[in-house]
């Protein structure tokens, strides 16, 4: 017989419904611990509700019984959670907000640390992500399909490295587990998107929709789980973005201009497909298998239109400068010599990503006292995303023969803070005809990631007669994880203006439409919408060239091209392979014990990590030979350092560079102890601490370090010779933001938690406090100018450019300036060093500390219908000392992610099958990433997001529901320094759902 005897915790989690997240199970003796279980029932309260409650309060009981700091949530059958993905659902809980993407929540942030920190697991395993970094995007993972959520805030040995923020594990249904024989649910809803009215070619309606089934089979021996859910929704915003100011390194006087701003309506369709599956087989007593099976495929395509102003090298007029930055004036281009200049935008991106996760696990109860369980994964995450574009530019004429770009710009506006700006543009009415505006620009940027990890792991537990410790558990995991990313290129055109050799395009009534603003956007001059088909049809009648990862016929060591050209080597550079290898094993025993009268339970143990990460990479292999009467410097390919011939998919060969592998192990030791005092029936105190890890997102182990000639254009005037630069030097940039040899995060913690359950009514009162105490960053640097040759680059002192004589006519060939001796004319444009970006692991840290207060209560104790009262809400308060340049020109002391204070709060009621609920989720200014023409770190505005729900059962099978995200339109406004220099005002509509459930 069974010496091993279940604690109280234990006993209180079978109880709760908790057994199939226990371990091990004890399968065998069910019935056995479900009488014992019922015994402590006298001891420990067991909070039980029906109706919608049901999750909010079963929550309640994990985290109450959970052997760590931990936020709950559950939902009582599958597609039980509302929300339209696990991002809104998680962050209802204490200390986790959200940044939204498109208008929806999608990286979570925890505790003041953003996405990065935050590590993620499904069903107990590792998760990989399309984004390319370690934050999973949380709205890849329908709510539909998710049977419960846990956020870990103090780890255990026992859980995997890497959660410095917390650890996310998110649950699929276990079919054994299921109350019922077989239970049945679908659900379908309408959509509709209230601003995508104002958005031309948007879509206004949408559609969810799920089906899932579990069932027991052989006498409860096999159990099996299906599940689909379907998102199809309109993505729209209208939205102004301002540009990044200049950045001027150690000059607190210097003015700062602004690189420009855009004016966009952005919409678009996004669908998403998931799929579960789930098979669980009970051969025996002692033994459980279970397989399952998890796939998320959301594929987007988006559209952004309207128009992009850039202010670069021009003349100011009655400028307005607040703080240093210029925040209004009028701009107006320098003829031959400036960029100052409005682009009609038409961009078409598409997105297509699909997740996968599949494992194996093994459940095996050996004897009284060992248990052991056996998991074997897989998680792999493709992306494929298409940036393409179409820029315009307005000509004097556009039906002349040979059209000419009007370079009469003047730009007047002043910025508002975080409300939009006043603007005005002399060439207004030129946006909106089709004899002035000409295509001038074509370009798509393709990214393809992919991401695999394969896991094995194997977990012992060993029952002890000790009067401290309980259980001793000790495991070990190996996991191998390859990253590839691909970069690709096509350009044709010129974006500063008409280039000669490739012309721009006359547009047609039937390519354009002229698009109005609506709104509170109403005052901007309407613009031509372009239909890129159609364009590109009529641009590239011989078939529109696909994008292409190539050195560009003009990159340095290309010896099979025409010498001059495009240098894209930035695709072949940027491209490459990412290896990561983790050894780990942990020794952890569980407590279960008295300190005088006091019952202890909870955990100490350390684990051991072994981390080898290698990057591929292309290295410059060169030496310099010199001309003895010219004293000029010619650079050439030495395969003594191991320079090769290397072709790219255009044919192009590059003997500049070698091939070779970069990497770098370090190991970790990480201790941890989570100690859970019971001080009364209904009260206890939790403490832990640990040391834990964050490695650096996968991508940012690439070792693509590379510098970047700006391409110059150079034409010549058929009657007068005058040559016409683009540019007038080539600007050298770079980065190195990237490497194998970056460590990791590391920072000590510590936690408490005061915990009150209450006797008289269902809920609780919890009031925790944090403290992290971090060893560094990993931070990004940027130096503008930076002293490229004086650092050991290879770069060209000067760059030749041919000459390209005006086009005489639309359409007409490129034709080369040729001499009296018929040779092509070249120029020789000096080069300018530019700004250089790198990243490092500093040495400063930190710390970071807060405190939470979650309350929830139901009202049961109200008279009559009003018992069904109840809330739920939460406060948290972070502060940190870290202070932190984010680069692009934005100066800020807060973290990435880092909100002062972080608010939620539901109230709901529930009466004879009706329930309705009101939620409101705030956070205040905080640190993150918007996407401009580039990726831009800036400062964001607090927010606060409205949810209304409303749901009535019509009879035991079905239930009607509405629901609004977003009641009041609630949109994203960011800034740069400091709000005066304005960053993005956001809009994205109000969402209304309007569905049904049926179960059986």
């Amino acid at each position: 017989m069974r010496t091993f005897k279940p604690s109280t915790i234990t006993a209180a989690l079978l109880a709760s419904g908790l057994s199939v997240c226990a371990s091990p199970l004890y399968a065998q003796e069910q019935q056995t611990q479900e009488e014992e279980a019922n015994q402590d029932e006298a001891v420990v309260e067991r909070i039980e509700v029906r109706g919608y409650s049901t999750s909010l309060i079963q929550s309640l009981n994990q985290k109450r019984f959970s052997d760590t700091v931990s936020e709950q949530i559950s939902a009582d059958d599958l597609g039980g959670l509302p929300d339209v993905s696990m991002a809104d659902a998680l962050t209802r809980l204490p200390g986790i907000s959200a940044v939204r993407t498109g208008g929806q929540a999608a990286e979570i942030n925890i505790r003041g640390l953003s996405g990065g920190f935050v590590f993620s697991t499904l069903n107990g395993r590792e998760q990989v992500s399309t984004s390319g970094t370690r934050a999973i995007e949380f709205d890849q993972y329908p709510s539909e399909l998710i049977n419960s959520a846990a956020v870990y805030k103090s780890p255990k040995a026992s859980l995997i490295e890497g959660g410095v923020a917390g650890t996310v594990e998110l649950r699929t249904a276990s079919p054994l587990s299921n109350d019922q024989q077989h239970t049945f649910n679908a659900n379908v809803r309408g959509m509709y998107n209230d601003r995508a009215d104002e958005v031309s070619d948007a879509e206004e309606y949408g559609h969810r929709l799920s089906f899932s089934y579990q069932g027991k089979f052989l006498n409860d021996t096999l159990g099996v789980n299906l599940g689909y859910a379907r998102l199809y929704q309109p993505s729209v915003a209208t939205q102004f973005v301002g540009l990044a100011y200049t950045e001027q390194e150690d000059c607190a006087d210097c003015i700062l201009t602004s690189e420009g701003f855009e004016l966009q309506h952005r919409g678009g369709e996004e669908t998403r497909d998931g799929y579960v599956g789930t098979i669980e087989w009970i051969p025996h007593d002692d033994f459980k298998l279970t397989a399952d099976a998890f796939v998320s495929k959301f594929d987007e395509e988006a559209f952004a239109r309207g128009y992009r102003v850039k202010l670069e090298n021009g003349a100011v007029v009655n400028p307005v400068v607040v703080n240093n930055s210029v925040v209004g004036g009028t701009f107006s281009r320098i003829a031959n010599n400036g960029n100052t200049r409005v682009e009609i935008v038409n961009d078409d991106n598409q997105d297509f990503d699909q997740v996968e996760s599949y494992g194996i696990n093994a459940d095996w109860q050996i004897s009284d006292r060992w248990s052991a369980q056996f998991d074997i994964a897989l998680s792999k995450a493709e992306s494929d995303f298409r940036n393409g574009l179409l820029w315009s530019l307005v000509s004097e004429d556009a039906s002349a023969l040979n059209p000419q770009f009007d370079e009469n710009v003047q730009i007047s506006y002043l910025l508002d803070d975080l409300n939009l700006p006043d603007v005005a543009f002399n060439q207004s009415q030129a946006f909106s005809d089709i004899d002035r505006v000409m295509v001038s620009k074509y370009g798509i940027y393709p990214y393809e990631n992919t991401d695999e990890l394969d896991a094995y792991k194997v977990d012992f537990q060993y029952a002890l007669d000790l009067g401290v410790f309980s259980t001793l558990e000790f495991g070990y995991r190996y996991s191998d994880r390859e990253y590839t990313n691909d970069r690709s290129v096509y350009e044709y055109g010129s974006d500063s203006g008409f280039s000669a050799s490739q012309p721009p395009l006359r547009l047609t009534e039937d390519m354009v439409e002229v698009v109005d603003w609506q709104g509170d956007f109403g005052y901007f001059p309407s613009y031509l919408s372009v239909d890129l088909d159609k364009a590109l049809t009529a641009w590239f009648p011989n078939g529109v060239p696909q994008p292409m990862q190539t050195w560009g016929a003009g990159a340095p060591g290309v010896i099979n091209g025409p010498g001059t050209g495009p240098n894209t080597s930035w695709s072949v550079l940027e491209s490459g392979d990412v290896f990561e290898t983790v050894n780990a094993a942990y020794l952890m025993a569980n407590i279960d014990t008295e300190i005088g009268d006091i019952p202890v339970s909870g955990n100490v143990g350390v684990r051991y990590v072994r981390t080898k990460q290698s990057a591929t990479t292309l290295q410059r292999a060169t030496r310099f030979l010199t001309d003895p009467e010219t004293g000029n410097s010619v650079e050439v390919s030495d395969p003594t350092l191991g320079a090769q011939n290397i072709t790219d998919e255009a044919g192009l060969i590059n003997n500049f560079y070698r091939p070779t592998i970069l990497t770098h192990e370090y190991s970790d030791v990480l201790p941890s102890i989570n100690l859970n005092f019971k001080l009364t029936d209904n009260t206890q105190l939790r403490m832990a601490a640990a040391k834990v890890m964050a490695r650096p997102d996968i991508n940012r182990l690439a070792a693509n370090a590379s510098t970047n000639v700006e391409t110059v254009q150079a034409t010549q005037d058929r009657d007068s010779g005058e040559i016409t630069l683009s540019s007038p030097t080539a600007e050298i940039t770079g980065s190195s933001l990237n490497s194998p040899y970056l460590n990791p995060f590391y920072a000590t913690q510590y936690d408490i938690s005061y915990e009150w359950y209450f006797e008289e009514t269902d809920g609780a009162l919890v009031v925790a406090g944090f403290f992290k105490d971090i060893e560094s960053f990993i931070d990004t640097t940027g130096v503008d100018p930076y002293d490229f040759a004086g650092n050991g680059f290879r770069v060209p002192d000067s760059v030749t450019v041919p000459v390209f004589l005006e086009a005489e006519f639309q359409g007409q060939e490129p034709e080369l300036a040729r001499d009296e001796n018929g040779d092509p004319v070249l120029i020789n444009v000096d080069t300018e060093n530019g700004r250089y970006e790198s990243a490092f692991n500093n040495a400063e840290g930190g710390y970071i500390r807060g405190m939470e207060v979650a309350y929830t209560q139901i009202y049961s104790m109200l008279p009559g219908m009003w018992s069904g009262l109840g809330v739920s809400a939460s406060y948290s308060y972070t502060e940190s000392e870290v202070t932190r340049t984010t680069g692009d020109g934005v100066y800020s002391s807060r973290l990435p992610g880092l909100s002062e204070n972080v608010a939620t709060v539901t109230v709901f009621w529930e009466h004879d099958g009706f329930e309705t609920r009101l939620s409101g989720r705030y956070r205040d200014a905080f640190v993150s990433r918007q996407v401009a023409v580039n990726d831009q770190t800036v400062n964001f505005d607090e927010e606060l997001v409205i949810d209304y729900q409303a749901s009535y059962e019509v009879s035991d099978n079905l239930s009607v529901l509405f629901q609004v995200n977003n009641l009041t339109d609630e949109p994203t406004r960011s800034y740069f320094t400091s709000q005066e220099q304005t960053g993005t005002i956001q809009f994205f509509g109000t969402q209304y759902f309007l569905g049904l459930t049926y179960s059986l």
